[in-house]
């Protein structure tokens, strides 16, 4: 019994603990038709999956009223409000953990009534995967559309279209096929709009548990596998940490005059100390000089970390301010395009002001027009001149300074706005911004966008030069000057060669934004080539290599650039 008792393993709570943080993480969401089952599903998955306490099942069991669901009714494992188990439909998003040995999951349980197709859309925000429900009685409905059409809008990548009450029609492959065939060709229509998910056609039963955890076997006509061990298996992409890097500024802290740091959290992207970065608006470059956590300093960080950035230069950065890549730069317009769902009773109006949550910001804005609103049956675009409650169009929106964002299938963090009622403070609508409006300046009209009482900002500058303010020390080769001078003219930078000015002019210069060529009695920035025509071309390539040029393929415009 000593030698049984020596052999047998210990418990390391380190290792567990460790093994544990290198699982990935599978968000994912459900959707679909009122009554479709999504509730009972999660509910079966968690108690199949051995994921419910022990107290959670006592509860439920005393609960359940609903005797056709069986001794347990599994939808009261996620419908906690008193109101949605008085009427048996799910109204709040309701959140749920649960772990297996290959994957750790966080579950959004969305409501699929039309009138709760905000919160659905809460919900279904921050997912990587749909499993959106068809109740194999019913068919494919305008609300099951309608879920679909806001996911793929969301840039969900992956699609668990799962036909459920399945042994409501007899376990019959007839019913699957012909909901799969609707569905299919509603997809197809869908992806000719929007990015192609990946999707999964399941027939399932939730409330007996053919093919929720294990395979059922009263299908043995189907032999794809079932929902856990599709969610187990399908790649996790993680978008937000292979994009730019962005980081809204939250606060700044200042605690003495010798620490000014930034503090945020990183949206996208990765950053280490040494990289080149943009400030936004102020449209100044510099670098991190260290990343600063309660922990300590980190060598990087990467998305969705918290952390404080502190910088080599003193920046005027302010909250709701970025801090962007320098490679990679944002889109900046003050007017642009988005798809947007309506979330208010009360009917989107052209002629009021409304808020724009954006990033860390919050500012006015006006919905300009109407573009068209999508017919959810056959996804057409129609004309319009409003959105009610639940509808989906694209809406021009102008807003009252630049704005600075990523295409929202480019970047979800700085690609989603919300926009808010001044009065009431209520979320109206949620938007996912498609592209700036590019209009000619000699055909904008004063009344479309009144620009003359408004200052030229400093990224305005960048983004039409391509580069930034700059004093270059060239020393006395003034012919190097002239060449540099005509390479960076012809690339449509803004630049001129200066001698001998005060520190107040070129201040004043720089702050401008022009990129001024020094020639003086000070030594350059370079140990330049002896011959001018290579020393010409080393500082253009120096001046690209340190990121004072931006290159072309980073830089974009909106309307008032």
């Amino acid at each position: 019994m000593a030698a049984l008792a020596d052999r047998a393993p210990v418990f390391e709570i380190e290792d567990f603990l460790a093994q544990e943080q290198a699982k990935d993480l599978l968000r994912f969401t459900t959707a679909g038709s009122v009554d479709d089952g999504k509730s009972t599903l999660i509910g079966r998955l968690l108690y199949d999956s051995q994921s419910v306490y022990e107290d959670q099942l006592k509860a439920v069991t005393k609960a359940t009223v609903n005797k056709s669901a069986g001794p347990i009714d599994f939808s009261l494992l996620t419908d906690g409000l008193r109101a949605e188990r008085e009427q048996g439909i799910t109204i709040d998003v309701a959140y749920r953990y649960f772990a297996t040995a290959r994957r750790k999951f966080i579950i959004a349980d969305t409501p699929g009534h039309e009138q709760y197709t905000r919160n659905m859309a809460t919900g279904a925000s921050t997912a990587d995967l749909a499993v959106i429900l068809i109740d194999a009685r019913n068919g494919v409905l305008p609300q099951s559309r309608r879920h679909a059409y806001i996911t793929s809008l969301l840039g969900i990548p992956n699609f668990v279209i799962a036909v459920n009450k399945m042994d409501a029609v007899g376990y019959a492959e007839s019913v699957f096929r012909a909901i799969e065939t609707e569905f299919r060709g509603f997809l197809t229509q869908l992806i000719a709009q929007q990015a192609a998910p990946h999707v999964y056609f399941l027939p399932m039963s939730a409330l007996e548990g053919d093919n929720v955890v294990l395979p059922s076997r009263n299908m043995a006509w189907f032999s794809g596998p079932s929902l856990l061990e599709f969610l187990e298996t399908v790649p996790v992409h993680h978008r937000a940490r292979t994009t730019a890097f962005r980081f809204p500024v939250q606060r700044v802290i200042r605690p003495n005059q010798d620490f000014r740091g930034y503090a945020g959290q990183i949206v996208s992207g990765a950053i280490r100390p040494g990289d080149s970065i943009l400030a936004l608006p102020a449209g100044r470059r510099s670098r991190v000089k260290s990343i600063e956590t309660f922990d300590g300093q980190l060598e990087e960080a990467i998305a969705p970390m918290s952390v404080t950035l502190t910088l080599e230069d003193e920046l005027d950065i302010s909250r709701g301010d970025m801090l962007a890549s320098a490679q990679k730069t944002p889109e900046v317009a003050r007017q642009f395009d988005a798809n947007v769902v309506w979330l208010s009773e009360q009917p989107l109006d052209l002629g009021r002001r409304y808020l724009i949550k954006h990033t860390a910001q919050t500012i006015p804005a006006e919905v300009k027009a109407v573009r068209h609103r999508v017919n959810i049956k056959t996804l057409q675009h129609e004309a319009a001149d409003h959105l009610e409650m639940n509808a989906i169009g694209v809406l021009r929106i102008e807003t009252s300074r630049p704005i600075y964002f990523d295409a929202y299938q480019q970047n979800r963090a700085t690609g989603s706005l919300i926009l808010i009622d001044p009065e009431t403070n209520a979320t109206v609508g949620a938007g996912m911004i498609l592209a700036p409006v590019i209009v000619e300046r000699d055909r904008l009209r004063a009344a479309a966008l009144d620009l003359k009482h408004e200052r030229v900002t400093p990224v305005e500058r960048i983004v039409r030069y391509r580069h930034g303010g700059e004093i270059v020390s060239l020393g006395d080769r003034r012919s190097v000057a002239w060449l540099v001078e005509r390479r960076l003219f012809d690339r449509g930078c803004l630049v001129a060669v200066v001698e001998r000015a005060s520190a107040e002019t070129l201040a004043a210069l720089e702050q401008a934004g022009v990129l001024v060529l020094l020639v003086s009695d000070k030594a350059p920035d370079w140990s330049l080539p002896a011959d001018d025509a290579e020393a010409a071309i080393f500082v253009v390539a120096t001046l690209e290599e340190s990121e004072i040029l931006l290159r072309k393929e980073s830089l974009t415009g909106g309307e008032g650039i």
